[in-house]
């Protein structure tokens, strides 16, 4: 595999050695010897799916401490945007995100260490979206920080005033409005 650094330290896209030949193609998704010798020393003790349609955006979700979340994401089919923003205390990039394409094609992976938000737009008909976590979902810890706050400055690639969301994601706060559980 290969570990490709973000402009924020610790998120990370990882793109798998694909093998393809006339039956189609074959990649180890996972190694946790690799992981840990390449990316970072944890383990992952649940893994999550969701389907969603064109225009669903989902995020940008975080789990307050004791149980925040590192996570390993890939799309499996279709094409999303995925989108990680750091809300580490004392970061230099506080308040910056990452936005990388995952998609069946290209395979790729994106590692979002614990004290950053998560999220992610569709942009193809279907996506089926798979997590790594390496800690259980507690929902009495769940927090987001709003994804359309013009002070982030993503471009979700879809237009957010007819987006699918979430009533939750509605209603979360605008990064200035936000006190941050983690630090650096």
């Amino acid at each position: 595999m290969q570990v490709i650094k973000t402009d924020i330290e610790g998120l990370l896209i990882i793109e798998p050695r694909v093998f393809a030949d006339a039956r189609g193609y074959f990649f180890e998704s996972f190694s946790e010897r690799d992981f840990q010798a390449q990316v970072a020393d944890i383990h992952f003790v649940q893994d999550n799916e969701s389907m969603s349609t064109r225009g669903v955006v989902r995020g940008l979700h975080f789990q307050r401490p004791p149980f925040t979340q590192a996570k390993l994401v890939r799309c499996v089919r279709g094409a999303v945007l995925d989108v990680a923003v750091d809300l580490r205390s004392g970061s230099p990039t506080y308040g910056r995100h990452v936005a990388v394409e995952l998609n069946e094609s290209n395979h790729r992976q994106f590692f979002i260490p614990k004290g950053f938000a998560h999220g992610f737009a569709v942009l193809s008909d279907v996506a089926i979206f798979q997590y790594k976590c390496d800690e259980f979902y507690h929902p009495e810890s769940e927090g987001g920080i709003s994804l359309d706050d013009p002070t982030l400055g993503i471009d979700w690639r879809i237009p957010l005033d007819t987006a699918i969301r979430s009533q939750k994601d509605c209603h979360h706060p605008l990064l200035r409005d936000f006190q941050s559980p983690f630090t650096l």
